[in-house]
């Protein structure tokens, strides 16, 4: 997977497009990650203790994995991902500016 926990991601396509967020969660199986503050959710939670109220509580929702790319933390653009054979083995690289992604 190019996109790993943790990373700062943009959203390219849909109704949250240009979207920028931290990596919460990535599903390789699926093929989509859960983006903080992309694609909410409104889950309805029932109450647990008598007294106690229900509440709606926003939560993140999967996005596909093709439709967000890594923001590079040289040059701050939306970047695609490559991959390079460093000294410290293999590197995940910005496929604009060459500089490797932390």
């Amino acid at each position: 997977m190019k996109i790993k926990k943790g990373d700062t991601v943009v959203v390219t396509v849909g109704k949250d497009r240009g979207k920028r967020g931290r990596v919460l969660r990535v599903s390789p199986r699926e093929g989509r990650v859960f983006v903080e503050g992309a694609a909410q959710r409104v889950r309805h939670r029932r109450p647990r203790r008598s007294g106690e109220k229900g509440q709606r509580v926003t939560m993140p929702g999967p996005i596909a994995i093709g439709n967000v790319r890594i923001v590079c933390s040289a040059c701050g653009k939306a970047a695609r991902v490559g991959f390079h054979m460093g000294e410290g083995g293999k590197q995940r690289i910005c496929k604009k500016c060459g500089v490797a992604i932390a």
